[in-house]
C-alpha cells in the first residue's frame, strides 16, 4: 500500500484483502471466538469471519500510515465469508499538526464485491513525526 506523509485531511487509501479458511481458524485459537459459524462451513464451504478479524482491514491502513489509535468505533453491518473479496476505503476527515505529532481522525467503509457495506466506522489517532 503507497502512503504519503505527511498525512494530510481529504487523504484516502484502499486496501483489498480476501481472508482464507486458515486465517479465520487460526484467530479464533488466537481469539477463542470459535462459534461454529466461524468453525463449521456452510453450504458453499465458507465460514463466517469473526468481525474483528474484519476490521483488521481498516488497521492494515493504519498501520502503513504508522497511526497509533486511542479510538475506534466500528459497525458491522453484514457477514463476511472466506473466499470474498473485501475492499476497505479509509478517508482521513481531520488532520491536526502539533509540533511532534499529528491528531487525525478518520472514516472507514468496507465492501464486498457487490459494493455493499459490511463494516463501517471511524477512528482517532496520532501520527508521531520521526
Amino acid at each position: 500500500m503507497d502512503v504519503s506523509l505527511p498525512p494530510e485531511e481529504g487523504d484516502t487509501y484502499t486496501y483489498e484483502r480476501t481472508f482464507t479458511t486458515e486465517e479465520v481458524e487460526s484467530f479464533a485459537e488466537l481469539s477463542h471466538d470459535d462459534q461454529p459459524v466461524h468453525s463449521v462451513p456452510d453450504d458453499e464451504g465458507r465460514l463466517m469471519v469473526q468481525g474483528l478479524l474484519t476490521a483488521t482491514l481498516p488497521t492494515a491502513i493504519g498501520s502503513a500510515l504508522g497511526v497509533l489509535a486511542y479510538h475506534m468505533d466500528n459497525h458491522f453491518h453484514r457477514p463476511v465469508y472466506t473466499g470474498e473479496p473485501i475492499t476497505c476505503e479509509t478517508t482521513l476527515t481531520d488532520v491536526e499538526e502539533r509540533d511532534d505529532r499529528y491528531d487525525i481522525r478518520g472514516e472507514n467503509v468496507c465492501t464486498n464485491a457487490d459494493g455493499e457495506e459490511v463494516l463501517t466506522g471511524s477512528f482517532e489517532g496520532v501520527v508521531w513525526k520521526e
